[in-house]
Formats: structure tokens, C-alpha cells, sequence
């Protein structure tokens, strides 16, 4: 049976990053069963917030585990069309979510993310729960 693939959101390795027991972390519990995505955008936005060598590691090492997929002109289509669309029902949310959220589209991967309630905005979103720890 091939290994099941997610894109990750910020959210994710935030919630790993601030965990004191970081074994207990939703990303520790799905490094090893999930081939795991990001979008460029959530590469900077966790570099954006490494404020010190120590937490710049930290991503580095993250990042390791992880498939950086990059912002495409395919993906730039796909996110103008959902910021049409959130606009005409005047639902928009954060740039870097649609951006995030058309990375997933565009690949056709579930998100994984804690924000559910927000990116369901996002209607051509597929979601993988995060596992409960």
C-alpha cells in the first residue's frame, strides 16, 4: 500500500515548535506515515518567524522531513481564482491561506492544518485531520 502524501500547514510545525515534548507533537505522530508536503509560503512563514540561530535550525531540520513544493504559475492561477471567489461571497481570508490552500488544490493533496474553520472557506480543499495525541 503506498505511504498517503499531505500538505502541512504552518499551524502544524508551529504547534511541534512549542511543544515542550515535542514527541507529543501532531507532526512527530506523522512524520513516519504520511509523505509530507509544504508550500513555499509556509517555508516563509516559518523563516519570517525564526527570530535566532536555535529556531532557524529547527526549521532547517523540519524541513528535512518534508517535500518543499514550490509557488508555480499553475498555483498562482488556482489561488486567483479562490480570492475571486472568496471576494464575490465576501469571505476572503489571509493571502498566504488561498496561497497555501492552492498549493494543495493544484497538487491535489489533503491540508493538514488547525485552522480548519478557516481554510473550509477554501471549497475545492480536501482536509486530513491532524491525529489526536
Amino acid at each position: 500500500m503506498a505511504t498517503p502524501s499531505v500538505l502541512i500547514d504552518t499551524s502544524i510545525i508551529i504547534e511541534h515548535l512549542r511543544k515542550q515534548n515535542r514527541a507529543k507533537s501532531i507532526l512527530y505522530n506523522v512524520v513516519d506515515g504520511y509523505n509530507l508536503y509544504i508550500s513555499t509560503v509556509v517555508e516563509f512563514e516559518l523563516y519570517a518567524g525564526a527570530t535566532d540561530a536555535s529556531k532557524r535550525r529547527d526549521i532547517q531540520e523540519i524541513l528535512t522531513w518534508c517535500v518543499v513544493l514550490p509557488f508555480t504559475s499553475d498555483v498562482a492561477q488556482v489561488a486567483a481564482t479562490i480570492y475571486q471567489q472568496l471576494k464575490a461571497k465576501n469571505q476572503l481570508i489571509e493571502i498566504r491561506d488561498i496561497l497555501i490552500g492552492a498549493t494543495a488544490v493544484t497538487r491535489d493533496l489533503p491540508l493538514m492544518t488547525l485552522n480548519v474553520g478557516h481554510f473550509s472557506r477554501i471549497e475545492q480543499l480536501q482536509f486530513l485531520s491532524p491525529p489526536q495525541i
